[in-house]
């Protein structure tokens, strides 16, 4: 099961002044039943740069389909868990790959999923990410190279193919800001 996230979002009021407009667990979660500790959360989106600050008191930018990448010109930012590979260790290949398919087609990034790679998880999209690891431990997988991660590193993910391992014991939890970008 996903960590529930807080959100506080803060607006204005009709006078200008800096008011709070909601504060509680965000409810744009993706998770599959059948793959405990594997999801995401959305937090925030932005639809243009510079984003739009305006918008009337209970707006939830957030409140869109749940997808991979961010809209045209925008940002998403998310918290995602990444399941320990062990609890998926039985589990065919074929079985995997038919479940990232199916789990990139969830999120509308069927395109975004390299099924070619061999490699669960592998994809590219046309973004740059700030990506923070904030608990567990996790290893970015590239087409040529392997990074392990421990709390707090950073990645500056910048459209390259990459998939995400988590060797540890529990589900690791990331921060994720995805901004729109020009493909290469």
């Amino acid at each position: 099961m996903l960590r529930a996230v807080r959100r506080i979002i803060t607006g204005h009021d009709e006078n200008g002044k800096s008011i709070i407009l909601e504060d509680g667990p965000s409810p744009h979660v993706l998770e599959n039943p059948d793959q405990e500790g594997r999801g995401l959360t959305d937090l925030w989106r932005t639809f243009s740069a510079p984003a739009d600050n305006g918008g009337g008191g209970g707006t939830d930018a957030a409140d869109t389909q749940v997808t991979l990448a961010p809209p045209a010109n925008g940002s998403v930012f998310r918290f995602f868990q990444v399941r320990p590979a062990a609890w998926d260790a039985d589990i065919p290949a074929e079985e995997r790959a038919r479940r990232d398919a199916e789990n990139f087609a969830k999120m509308g990034a069927g395109g975004a999923h390299d099924s070619a790679s061999g490699q669960p998880g592998m994809h590219k999209t046309d973004t740059v990410d700030y990506i923070i690891l904030l608990s567990g431990r996790v290893s970015m997988i590239l087409d040529d190279g392997e990074v392990d991660m421990e709390p707090l590193d950073v990645v500056i993910q910048r459209g390259t193919n990459h998939a995400w391992v988590n060797r540890g014991n529990e589900p690791a939890v990331l921060a994720g800001i995805l901004i729109d970008a020009d493909a290469i």
